[in-house]
């Protein structure tokens, strides 16, 4: 058998796993002969393995073998390798537990929406007291994914620690070794280039974003951040990113029926503390933050500013291939390896939104058409205004031609205000209601040197209950559009340093003996 010198000279890289080439020649003899390639990862996927190449020679089959080794492994590293796979079944519980603690919330909110009719006409205390079992229901939830978050953030770094004590320990150890043995059939004494391919998991990457706004122009940096810790170090070779999930399910979706019944009771829930705690998968490594890109001015004006160099890119019927244009090396340590992919302008329509009854502060928001023709995977972006840092978000998939809305700050210079200006109550009379009326004045003021466009909303109360009526007195000026669940929105134009003036009135009616619940001022 000859072992074959095959280094790594290509990895395409795919969201949850890789797949890796390596390339060698020898020269053999007429006849049949064996060639190894090993050692090989022990992640390796066996049907993935493909061998080609060039010369006098056939290919009569490739095995995947384990070469036994010697000696016996260290009892220290069959207790390590033990714990990393504990840790690894326990972080996958952890997403099995988001995932249900995620279906749960939704089911939640779902029968609150469905019960607010039921309880419309009915009693309020009740009401009241189903309320309350739901948020407590919710807020242990919420309480259960903040545990889960840090459960995984210790797992990981156990985790870790393991990895690098195992990385020691293999170097005095002798562990079992995965190769793949190739039979030739070789027609006469030649020079035999052979290529041998497989896919391995441990491997992945993902997306993080620059967003830089500039007036109204947006710059996007799409960057790719590699890592595996498959057990071989990659060297710089060719790297590819490609957005295809080889592991999905190739099947055609198909409906089943949809059934209708009559509604009935909902069993009381479980404990919280009966579900598994998990999370989503495997949180990505904290974006890494990418420094301003700095502009340099000569004596006799400003010079030409730094290019970022981006990724090739081959669009497939379902999937896009990503080329960065310097090789990458990329070794099995678990860090993250950043590649840029591509750099493009997109238009951005500007405007102020304001909600005062929750906060006295105006969001910049931008609205942003996806004019490239790149489809962006989700992921977290850095958020830039002018030049200064405003914070993070997370974008969902973004299409071609696809719409996102982005909130890029509170602006303190413009300046909103939100006044009770009236507020009376009679009392219930014999056989009369009680009235309540109320009148809001909100003031918005742009103390900024350019002109700006705001959208204000407040809102109606809705009654839930046949007794109680809300009937609107005032709305000035009129608004730009209204909802049935009482929604108010206003849109305005502001000129530097102008301001402008809001109203919204209305009048609450209860029957005698009804005490109103969920007033606020």
């Amino acid at each position: 058998m000859t072992l074959l010198e095959a280094p790594i000279v290509a990895v395409t890289v795919f969201p949850d796993r890789a797949r890796i080439t390596r390339r060698g020649a020898a020269r053999l003899p007429a006849g049949q002969q064996k060639v190894a390639f090993g050692p090989l990862p022990h992640g390796l996927l066996h049907d993935s393995v493909r061998v080609a190449g060039d010369g006098p020679a056939t290919v009569l089959g490739v095995d995947v073998v384990t070469r036994r080794s010697p000696v016996s492994l260290d009892p220290e590293v069959a207790e390590i390798e033990e714990r990393i796979r504990a840790i690894d079944a326990s972080i996958a519980s952890l997403a099995d537990a988001d995932a249900v603690a995620t279906s749960r919330e939704r089911f939640l909110g779902r029968i609150a929406m469905r019960s607010a009719s039921t309880y419309a006409a009915g009693d309020v205390a009740a009401a009241a007291r189903f309320a309350d079992d739901i948020d407590a229901q919710l807020s242990d939830v919420k309480q259960g994914a903040r545990q889960r978050v840090r459960e995984r953030e210790l797992l990981v770094k156990e985790r870790e620690a393991a990895q690098r004590r195992l990385g020691d320990l293999r170097g005095r150890s002798m562990p079992d070794e995965l190769v793949a043995e190739v039979n030739l059939e070789v027609a006469e004494e030649a020079d035999i280039r052979l290529e041998l391919s497989y896919v391995t998991v441990g491997a992945a990457w993902y997306s993080t974003y620059d967003l830089r706004l500039t007036g109204e122009q947006l710059t996007l940096s799409w960057f790719g951040l590699v890592t595996q810790h498959t057990g071989e170090d990659w060297p710089e070779c060719e790297l590819k990113l490609s957005t295809a999930r080889p592991g999905a399910a190739l099947e055609v979706p198909e409906l089943d029926p949809w059934y209708l019944d009559r509604m009935r009771p909902v069993p009381p829930p479980r404990p919280i503390g009966y579900m598994m705690d998990a999370a989503p998968m495997p949180a990505a490594p904290a974006p890494m933050q990418v420094a301003e890109t700095m502009a340099f001015k000569a004596a006799a004006g400003k010079r030409e500013a730094v290019q970022d160099r981006v990724a090739a890119v081959d669009q497939g019927p379902t999937a896009a291939t990503y080329t960065p244009t310097r090789p990458v090396a990329v070794p099995a340590d678990g860090t993250a390896h950043r590649a840029t992919l591509a750099t493009f302008e997109l238009e951005a329509k500007l405007d102020h939104v304001a909600a005062p009854v929750r906060s006295a502060e105006a969001t910049l928001r931008a609205t942003i058409r996806n004019s490239s023709s790149h489809t962006l995977p989700e992921a977290t972006a850095s958020l830039f205004h002018e030049g200064d840092f405003v914070g993070s978000a997370r974008i969902e998939a973004w299409a071609p031609q696809e719409e996102r809305e982005l909130a890029l700050g509170v602006d303190d210079r413009v300046r909103v205000e939100r006044e009770l200006v009236k507020r009376g109550a009679t009392k219930a009379a014999l056989g009369s209601a009680r009235r309540v009326d109320a009148e809001y004045e909100i003031t918005v003021a742009n103390h900024s040197p350019r002109s700006i466009k705001v959208t204000v909303l407040d809102q109606l109360p809705v009654s839930r209950d046949a007794q109680i009526t809300v009937r609107e007195t005032l709305v000035k000026p009129d608004p730009s559009e209204r909802d049935d669940l009482g929604i108010i929105t206003w849109k305005a134009e502001l000129e530097p340093f102008a301001r402008a003036t809001f109203h919204l009135g209305f009048r609450v009616e209860s029957a005698k003996g009804v005490d109103l619940a969920g007033w606020r001022d």
